[in-house]
């Protein structure tokens, strides 16, 4: 089942925001694992 375009401009926005809050961390490692967290938060979206 695919997405509308207001769901997939919702999951852009939730991306677009954690990616953001990512760079603004002070440290490499509050940053890398910032990061990690989207990524696995993807990744499960992709197994759904």
């Amino acid at each position: 089942m695919g997405m509308t375009d207001s769901q997939f401009k919702a999951f852009l926005r939730f991306v677009l925001d954690a990616l953001q809050e990512a760079k603004a961390e002070e440290t490499i490692e509050k940053r890398d694992a910032k990061l990690d967290k989207v990524i696995d938060t993807m990744q499960k979206a992709l197994e759904d």
